[in-house]
């Protein structure tokens, strides 16, 4: 029982953070592997899939009551998104993920120096493109992405986020309601992968993806309330902390 609660809260506090930037995995993911050290670790995969999808959905939902998404380019994204995330889940059946697991610290280094060199970056909302364009462009994103996140994952709600400001011209806040949508495609991605392959814990999944919900509607809420600055500080902060997290797991641990 204090197992089930104590997850149950790591997925409430990931479902928070996952709202408003994304990063939500690197609280949930630890969570488990720490509480059932002895399950296989496709499983614990699975059964956060099972229960972030659907915090990552009801944020894309009450994001879009508050901001105008970009429907037009983002539905093809998602789409994209959705087979790159299947076609990393497969990719990572065949090749070691491990020089990447290496590469990750130094790349989220560099994207949070670039952040913080760009003080301006992500502040007003200014798109670089329209149209076919745009929506090429945020397919390319989500397909790129997608396949990372089903080949390795961490950080993927983050990379979304900064390539929708850099490559987009989106201000943090709307960057952070698209990334949602894209998010929500490739976790069903891996969720299908995990779900046929019976390396999903229904049982516990679904305890936590209530929870999930609930962090992710006060998340949502907070984001929309502060606005693109007070989510630019949350994503400084939880690439930090990826840096530190994903630094440890490839050269210290």
């Amino acid at each position: 029982m204090l197992d089930l609660v104590t997850v149950t809260l790591a997925s409430l506090f990931a479902g928070f953070i996952d709202a408003i930037v994304g990063g939500g995995g690197l609280i949930l993911v630890p969570a488990l592997f720490s509480v059932y050290p002895s399950a296989a670790p496709a499983t614990l995969l699975g059964t956060n899939k099972g229960a972030g999808v659907w915090g990552t959905g009801w944020a894309t939902a009450q994001f879009a009551k508050r901001v105008q998404l970009q429907w037009s380019a983002l539905l093809p994204a998602a789409g994209a998104a959705l087979i790159g995330g299947l076609g990393g889940a497969w990719t990572v059946t065949l090749v070691s993920a491990e020089g990447l697991r290496k590469a990750l610290p130094l790349i989220l280094i560099g994207v949070l120096a670039y952040t913080l060199a760009r003080k301006d970056m992500g502040r007003t909302h200014a798109p670089l493109h329209s149209g076919r364009t745009q929506a090429l462009v945020a397919s390319g994103i989500g397909l790129v992405i997608g396949f990372y996140d089903g080949f390795f994952g961490p950080g993927t709600g983050s990379f979304f986020v900064f390539l929708f400001v850099r490559l987009l011209g989106y201000d943090f806040l709307n960057a952070s309601a698209s990334a949602k949508l894209l998010n929500t495609a490739t976790n069903l991605a891996a969720l299908a992968l995990f779900a046929i392959k019976g390396h999903v814990w229904w049982h516990i999944a679904l305890t936590m993806a209530v929870a999930n919900v609930i962090g992710s509607l006060l998340g949502t809420r907070l984001a929309l309330k502060h606005g693109a600055g007070f989510v630019r500080g949350v994503f400084i902060a939880v690439v930090s902390a990826l840096i530190l997290k994903t630094g440890w797991d490839a050269f210290l641990k």
